[in-house]
This record gives C-alpha cells, structure tokens and sequence, in this order.
C-alpha cells in the first residue's frame, strides 16, 4: 500500500489577495513617510543655517564685519585677508575647515546684503524657487 502526501500551500488567488493588499498598504504608507524625510531634511538644513549663522557673528565679532558676498562663507575656513582680519582666528570658525553642505549635498547660498548675511539652501530640486517640499529655504524663513 503506497501512502499520498499531500503538500500544503498557498493556492494563486491567495497569494494575489495578499499581493493586493501589500500593494494598498504600501501606497498608503510609503508618501506618508517620504513626505516626513523630506521635512526632516527641511529642519535640518535649517538647524545647519543657524549654525553658520552662530559662525558669522563670530567672525563679525572678530572682525568687525560680516564677510562680503564675494567672499561668501568660504571666508569662515579660510582668512580672506591676513593684512585686513588681524583677530581671524588660525583654526577658521569651522572645524575641520569644511564648511557644511546642505541635506542634498548642495553648497549653501550666502549673500551680504547691506551688511546683514542671508544664507540659502535651494531644497530639494536644486534650482532656484520652487514650491512646497522643493522650496527654497532661507535663514530669515527659518527663523519664523
């Protein structure tokens, strides 16, 4: 007498059941977070900006002034002028002598504009302006 066995498993409308609702939930979830990411990115770019800034009075406490637009925050690593910045310091005002990148690896944007620094991250796109998630960010927009 020869014994059957029979194997147990998933028939192909179950498995396409399950497929399904994978599929619903993951369409779901997935821009939920995708959409947190890019605000944490947000944040963030915002908490770097404030940092530069912090480094900015620093060398305007140093120097007396903000560095120019020419200048722009290179001049936090490096001394634009050893004849003209006497008090900058040896170490720059960054360590490492790296100045940070934004969330997308994108160089910040700073600009002295009548004496006050503005420094700007082009979000998410890269390109000036924008809308929602690909918005530009500015220290002033940060600070409100």
């Amino acid at each position: 007498m020869k014994k059957t066995t029979m194997k147990k498993a998933f028939s192909l409308m179950e498995l396409m059941i399950v497929i399904v609702i994978l599929g619903l939930l993951s369409a779901l979830v997935l821009p939920n977070i995708l959409g947190k990411a890019e605000d944490a990115k947000a944040k963030l770019a915002c908490i770097q900006m404030k940092n530069i800034h912090e480094a900015l009075k620093s060398y305007k406490f140093d120097n007396g002034v903000y560095p120019s637009t020419e200048e722009g925050l290179q001049a936090l690593v490096q001394n634009p002028d050893p004849e003209r910045f006497k008090n900058y310091p040896s170490s720059g005002y960054f360590e490492g002598k790296n100045l940070p990148r934004d969330p997308w690896n994108s160089r910040y944007i700073y600009l002295n504009q009548d004496g006050e620094p503005n420094i700007i991250s082009l979000g998410s796109d890269g390109k000036e302006g924008g809308e929602d998630l690909a918005a530009d960010i500015t220290l002033n927009s940060c600070n409100q």
